[in-house]
């Protein structure tokens, strides 16, 4: 066993994160006006910096994305009573928080409002407090470089082939833990290409007027597509950076590519405007008014981000909207004039779903004893009225379904429209279906992505294709 102590950073190397990012991001989420403060504080010093980020918010040390086999390595060590010391250039009360929490440490050293303690300044503290050669050292970057010129010996963690070969020649590798991969399945879920399947609704329209026959009719819609999968995509980042605390409390969301760490959040910050920007650049090229309800679409789901999500009901009023609002910009997209059966039929049965989507979170919640959703205005014992309301919305988009087959509009548009009221009696039983797989704990944290994979839900949309397909073809004779 080693008699030296063991120095070990925080930042990328203990946990799969960088504090001085998740503090950035909580204060633009809880304070964004302070964002614009950065630049200055930057310029007085990074310590600075830290320090006034740390005090705009109280962090969870408890559900911070650690690295679990460094962790289970360092504890074995201190059994053995090597000496263990967190040193980090994040800020010093972030720093007391994990280590307090952890209880693996004996001591803490951290910038401290002046200092930034890292890279040659992290060098020379540790020189100053055990000599040359005193310390073994646990890093993760190339700022770690000086550290490990100056230590005994180095644990490498996390580092990319090249760092861990420079590590090797600045002094002798004790140990390496590698790091964890952010290949292409990382990123399909930074992006979350299954929520690409929600922008098919920007179809409806043509399918609803008839009009899916017309070759020219699909590049706009193919164009918009493409647009709002972007779009969405930048959104999603977004939303996960700023929801990382209520995403590590929840029991699947926590395994999220930026939850988890498995992707670093400054990644993601470059990613969502880059993705925005792409987006605009494609919605431009549609023409029409598309463009002012793309704009829109994210102009809300900006504030649903920022906002609207913890207020109760608010938030599934909004969700019904962000899901219509795909279907009014389809129908932009071709300046296809929207009727009112559509649209009402839409919002009802898009705040069902939403509702769904917020009764699965709290029986998950349920189950894991909280009574609370964090990051959400709903309390576990709210379940049942969501339930209430929920089913109470899906039924009135039935009621809108039957009096909209009842209606003159029926008659222009299909050939035999007593067939088309079969869809009543299909859309009956899905909506039914969807609440009992929620009520029994099934359901997907999305009711659409749930939807795609259920067995039933897809029988029942295949029955009410055909439904609606022999309303308008006729009886084949």
């Amino acid at each position: 066993m080693s008699t030296l102590p063991l120095i070990i950073d925080l930042d990328g190397t203990l946990i799969h994160t960088d504090m001085l990012h998740e503090s950035a991001l909580r204060t633009l989420r809880d304070k964004p006006v302070e964002v614009l403060r950065i630049p200055f504080l930057l310029a007085r010093g990074k310590a600075v910096l830290k320090r006034r980020l740390a005090l705009h918010g109280e962090f969870d040390a408890t559900s911070l994305p650690y690295n679990t086999a460094l962790l289970e390595w360092l504890r074995q060590e201190r059994a053995q009573g090597r000496k263990l010391i967190l040193c980090t250039a994040s800020d010093q009360s972030i720093a007391n928080a994990i280590s307090e929490h952890l209880g693996v440490f004996d001591e803490v050293m951290a910038s401290d409002g002046v200092v930034n303690l890292a890279g040659k300044n992290k060098a020379d503290a540790l020189v100053q407090r055990f000599g040359q050669a005193g310390y073994d050292y646990a890093g993760n970057s190339h700022a770690d470089l000086p550290v490990w010129r100056s230590a005994r010996r180095a644990v490498v963690v996390n580092a990319p082939p090249d760092l861990a070969r420079r590590a090797a020649n600045c002094c002798e590798v004790e140990r390496s833990f590698a790091a964890p991969g952010a290949g292409f399945t990382a990123w399909r879920r930074v992006l979350r290409v299954h929520q690409w399947l929600k922008n098919l609704l920007l179809f409806v329209p043509l399918f609803a007027a008839h009009q899916f026959t017309d070759p020219a009719n699909w590049m706009p819609l193919l164009l918009a597509f493409i647009a709002f999968s972007l779009c969405a995509s930048s959104v999603y980042i977004a939303n996960d950076l700023l929801d990382l605390e209520s995403d590590r409390q929840h029991p699947r969301k926590r395994n999220r590519p930026f939850a988890s760490g498995q992707v670093p959040a400054w990644q993601g910050v470059l990613c969502a405007p880059l993705l925005l920007i792409a987006s605009a650049a494609v919605a431009w090229q549609v023409g029409g008014s598309f463009f002012g309800w793309l704009s829109g679409y994210f102009l809300l789901t900006c504030a649903y981000s920022w906002l609207l999500k913890r207020l109760m009901l608010v938030d599934c009023v909004t969700l019904a909207l962000l899901y219509t609002l795909r279907i009014i910009a389809g129908a932009a997209a071709l300046s296809m004039p929207l009727s009112f059966w559509l649209l009402a039929f839409s919002v009802f049965l898009f705040l069902s779903l939403a509702f769904v989507k917020r009764y699965a979170e709290l029986q998950v919640q349920v189950l894991h004893g909280k009574k609370k959703a964090h990051g959400r205005g709903y309390y576990t014992t709210d379940a049942p009225l969501i339930q209430m309301l929920g089913v109470c919305a899906g039924y009135a988009a039935l009621v809108v379904l039957a009096l909209y087959l009842n209606s003159d509009a029926v008659v222009t548009l299909y050939r035999t429209p007593e067939i088309v009221w079969g869809a009543v009696p299909v859309m009956l039983f899905w909506v039914s279906w969807m609440w009992m797989q929620a009520h029994r704990g099934h359901m997907h944290d999305d009711p659409l992505v749930f939807a795609v994979k259920d067995k039933a839900s897809l029988v029942a949309g295949v029955c009410f294709a055909a439904v609606l397909a022999v309303g308008t073809a006729g009886w084949p004779r």
